[in-house]
């Protein structure tokens, strides 16, 4: 039975391996999923052993994605483009290769399960860090007219946008892309579509935005999901903004995941109803 594992820390609260057993169920797939706990400084040392145990690959998730770049000998144009990976494939020809899958998660959980339409938007990219720089590529992808990147600590935007440049420049070429000062919001009127990527949701804390942030109809997405999410969403749906957290996204990455591996696409529309009744419990 093939093995596959996903590796964290703090690992104990992922849903990874309960979403990769139905998707196992579903596709007939034997396969083993389970999450790992790793220390902050064993990280590569964990990667050579599954390698070397002939496991068939992993999912990364915080804090070690940027650390999975460094590591991968080869890397797909999305993991190259975010310097961040989240699905690692072990094989006797790559080695190991690291693909992200995030943002492409979270463009088909807004587009096919939210409907919602992002070409022509006017998007708002609330962080500048790692899962914005996971997220950045495919939201461009999307043809928007325009997307800015606020973050607290402007000079990350600034870096964000500079090195997505050229990626806009051949494939995006009508999106505006900016960097965007946090106080400045408030300024540079309203949006189709709020995402926040920080990590403000896990701890509760307030990202003092401006109230007329949303243009009438606009999505308020949050990549937390669960109560984490709460705050900002109830604060978005509080200004007129339908609200969404990343369940979806959770979701939609890792059936992307599941199909580098396995060459199958899972149905995710039957896991994502499952996982919305267990969190309502």
């Amino acid at each position: 039975m093939d093995k596959y594992y996903v590796l964290g820390n703090p690992i104990s609260h992922s849903k990874s391996p309960r979403i990769h057993g139905l998707f196992a169920q579903q596709t007939g797939q034997k396969i083993n999923y389970e999450s790992q706990l790793v220390l902050l400084g064993d990280f590569e040392n964990v990667l050579r052993d599954l390698q070397a145990r002939g496991v068939k690959g992993c999912n990364v998730t915080v804090p070690f994605k940027e650390q999975a770049y460094t590591w991968c000998p080869q890397k797909t144009p999305r993991a190259k483009w975010a310097q961040a990976g989240n699905t690692i494939r072990f094989d006797a020809e790559a080695g190991a290769l690291l693909e992200n899958t995030d943002g492409t998660g979270l463009v088909r959980d807004v587009l096919q399960n939210a409907g919602f339409t992002l070409q022509d938007k006017r998007i708002l990219l609330l962080g500048a860090g790692g899962a914005a720089a996971g997220v950045l590529g495919p939201l461009l992808d999307t043809q928007p007219a325009a997307l800015a990147i606020a973050n607290r600590t402007s000079e990350r935007a600034v870096r964000l946008v500079a090195s997505h440049r050229a990626y806009v420049n051949a494939l995006a070429p009508n999106t505006r892309l900016e960097a965007l000062p946090w106080a400045e919001m408030a300024t540079v009127g309203a949006f189709d579509v709020v995402i926040n990527a920080t990590a403000a949701s896990l701890g509760g804390e307030d990202l003092a935005l401006p109230e007329h942030l949303f243009l009438p109809g606009a999505l308020a997405y949050d990549m937390m999901y669960g109560p984490p999410a709460a705050g900002f969403l109830d604060w978005a749906r509080g200004h007129g903004a339908e609200g969404r957290d990343g369940l979806g996204m959770l979701v939609e990455q890792a059936a992307e995941s599941f199909y580098f591996w396995r060459g199958l696409r899972p149905d995710t529309a039957p896991v994502l109803q499952t996982l919305r009744a267990e969190l309502s419990v």
